[in-house]
């Protein structure tokens, strides 16, 4: 019964469920509303996972801000070294969950190794996370409420703001995104030119032929029990390689879907997550930081 419990909630977090027809489904493998639920707090990852970097850790400085965006009012979470100096920047785009504390984390993380990192809330056009996404779960209509063209146009805002942040190098400013978030960044990247770098984190690929308008050297990292995803990886990369574009991509073993979120055990995979981490420090540090 677990099993069947543990397989429904990844397909949840995936999206691939309404929570609705989760809550159904549980009921009917368990027997009972309380059953379902008893059964589903167990599994869920816990709230007290620490963080890798803590937010008063004394080499950055964090901020919540909001910036002004094509429809309206965007909000984010800003981190920058503590040290003087000027730094490229890195826009990190969040799951389907939307603005986490997990995300907030990886974006800490980011200015522990020398970036002015972003972490825009997507679900800003909806009044933040907190008001769409109240329960913290992953959305599965997230791709309604946040299409890969809204995505586009707040991650410019986005780049726009950093470009006058006195310790920003304007001219340098990459984005990496995770699993919603990293089929968005390579979406975005066919329209703002301006990215100089991206990684995405098993994410779907936007269609071939969109592919000849990107500028930006890509990375991508996929878990090898991901199906759904990889299925398009064979006809990224020849098209990639069709209109000459970089495209560095590598499958990890073992590895699953969302196997860099270390709040969530069931998926998390420590090596894999420690590879992808250090070619994307090795590829930002070539195309970012040179």
């Amino acid at each position: 019964m677990a099993e069947k419990i543990r397989e429904l909630l990844r397909e949840y977090q995936q999206g691939k469920l309404s929570r609705r027809e989760f809550m159904r489904q549980a009921i009917i493998a368990t027997g009972s509303l309380a059953a379902a639920n008893s059964l589903l707090a167990s599994l869920l990852p816990s709230a007290a996972v620490a963080a890798q970097v803590p937010s008063n850790d004394p080499d950055i400085l964090t901020h919540n801000v909001q910036y002004d965006g094509k429809v309206g009012p965007i909000f984010a979470y800003l981190v920058r070294p503590v040290k003087a100096g000027k730094y490229p920047a890195v826009i990190v785009v969040h799951e389907n969950a939307g603005l986490t504390d997990h995300i907030r984390d990886v974006a800490r993380r980011f200015a522990k190794e020398g970036y002015v990192a972003l972490a825009p809330d997507y679900l800003s056009r909806h009044g933040g996370t907190p008001k769409a996404n109240p329960k913290g779960a992953g959305l599965s209509n997230i791709r309604e409420l946040a299409p890969w063209q809204n995505v586009a146009e707040d991650t410019q805002a986005g780049v726009q703001y950093l470009r006058v942040l006195p310790d920003v190098r304007g001219d340098r400013v990459g984005m990496v995104g995770f699993c919603w978030g990293g089929e968005v960044t390579f979406a975005t990247v066919t329209q703002v030119p301006a990215l100089r770098a991206a990684v995405v984190y098993y994410g779907r690929s936007p269609e071939p032929d969109r592919l000849q308008s990107i500028k930006t050297p890509i990375m991508a990292h996929y878990g090898e029990k991901d199906p759904g995803v990889n299925k398009s990886i064979p006809d990224t990369e020849a098209a990639m390689r069709k209109f000459n574009k970089t495209y560095d991509h590598k499958i990890y073993p073992g590895a699953q879907h969302a196997f860099n979120n270390d709040t969530n055990p069931e998926r998390y995979n420590a090596a894999a997550a420690r590879e992808a981490w250090d070619r994307t420090q090795e590829f930002f540090k070539k195309h970012l930081k040179a």
